[in-house]
Formats: C-alpha cells, structure tokens, sequence
C-alpha cells in the first residue's frame, strides 16, 4: 500500500507537475500583464440619417478617446479597432446637442474606455435638395502678343448639386479646374472636372466638362489669371 508521502509527492506525478506549470505560467502572465492606456483620434460614425435631410455642419467629425487595459492588449490596438457610432434616427432640421458616452464607443473585449474629449458636441440639419447651377470655366494662362480670349464654352454649360438647402441655394455657379491656354492661337477644347468650393455640396453625377476656348487677336497683349 502506498505511503502517504508516495501518495502525496509521487502518485500522478505527471499531472500535478503540469498543473504547477500551469498554475506558476498563469501567475506570471497576471503579474508581468502591465494596465496601460492609449489616446487616440477616432472618426464618428454617423447612422440612420433621415432621407430628406442632411449634416450641416463640418467642424466636428471626430473625438479624442483614451483607452485603458492590459499592455498586450494596448500595444496590438490599431485606430480601426475603436468605433465612436452616433445615431441620428430621430433628428429634425435644426441644431441638435449630442453626449458622447461610453455607450457609442466600441473597444476590442478586455478594455475599456476611460475619457472622451468631447463628452457632448453640436450637429445642424438641413433640408436636402437639389438645384441645376452654370458652370463657370476657368481661363489661365499667358497669350501670344495681340491676342486675347473671344469665347469660352463649357459642356455640358450647367450641372446639378445636392446638400443641405442653405448651403445649395447659396451656390452661385460650379467652377471648373483651371485650363492653361497659353501658347494658343485659334482655339483649343479642354476636358477637365467641375466642383462646388462648399465641402458640404456635392456635384450630383460627376462628368468630365469639355472646355473650348476661341482666341482672336486684339489690339496689345493681354493676360488673364
């Protein structure tokens, strides 16, 4: 029969040493896992905006959020990892305030967030609508003596925009990228894009825009820039 010292230290030998390097590993990880924090800029995510409305307002897209937990963790986080979502289900025209809490802001499991900066910030809403503006070309460029632009023709002449109504009926013309005509002596067609100077009104449908420029010759020298 065995001995109380055989039955203690020698029976099943293998399993209680496996256990003691378990047991030991397990302390070590625990005792060398380090609680860390990280502070990152993180862009809000915007859901469930009404159909017929629209942001009106660009000043505030993103938040500063500190993350704490354990070292490992931190050192493998990547800005992609954290989300800040900010549903906007039940907004209506007009200014609205916003908190931004730990509820809207998701961490990989194991940390937490301990500060954000905002913790409440400002949204305006507008209307969406659509309008038809001219495109307007944009002639540079250093002529040959006596000459001068007689025409410029854009096509197509007009585009449509859509946004936020205040901003959209502001617009009064689409711009095109500048066309250098300098060194021409007749006329000389372009294609180049149209754009909207207001980051918050888009050209609806981009199209290449199709620049002819007639030159004539006049009297002295001109420049237009």
């Amino acid at each position: 029969m065995p001995s109380l010292f055989q039955r203690t230290f020698v029976q099943n030998i293998g399993l209680k040493l496996v256990s003691l390097l378990l047991a030991v590993g397990l302390w070590f990880v625990v005792a060398h896992d380090r609680i860390a924090e990280v502070e990152m800029r993180v862009p809000l995510e915007f859901h469930s905006l009404p159909e017929n409305l629209e942001i009106d307002s660009a000043s505030f897209t993103q938040a500063q959020i500190r993350v704490r937990g354990p070292e490992r963790v931190i050192h493998r986080l990547e800005a992609s990892d954290v989300r800040a979502e900010i549903n906007l289900t039940n907004v209506r025209p007009g200014e609205r305030t916003f908190d931004l809490t730990a509820r809207q802001v998701h961490v990989p499991q194991g940390l937490e967030v301990v500060q954000i900066i905002p913790s409440q910030f400002q949204l305006s809403f507008d209307t969406r609508t659509t309008r038809t503006v001219a495109v307007r070309a944009r002639v540079i460029g250093t002529f040959a003596g006596g000459m001068r632009v007689s025409q410029v023709i854009a096509d197509p002449s007009s585009i449509m925009i859509s946004g936020p109504r205040r901003r959209v009926e502001a617009v009064e013309s689409a711009t095109t990228d500048p066309v250098d005509v300098s060194g021409t002596m007749t006329r000389a067609a372009f294609l180049t894009q149209a754009y909207v100077p207001d980051p918050l009104v888009q050209v609806v449908h981009p199209t290449p825009i199709r620049v002819t420029v007639i030159m004539e010759r006049s009297g002295q020298e001109k420049k237009t820039e």
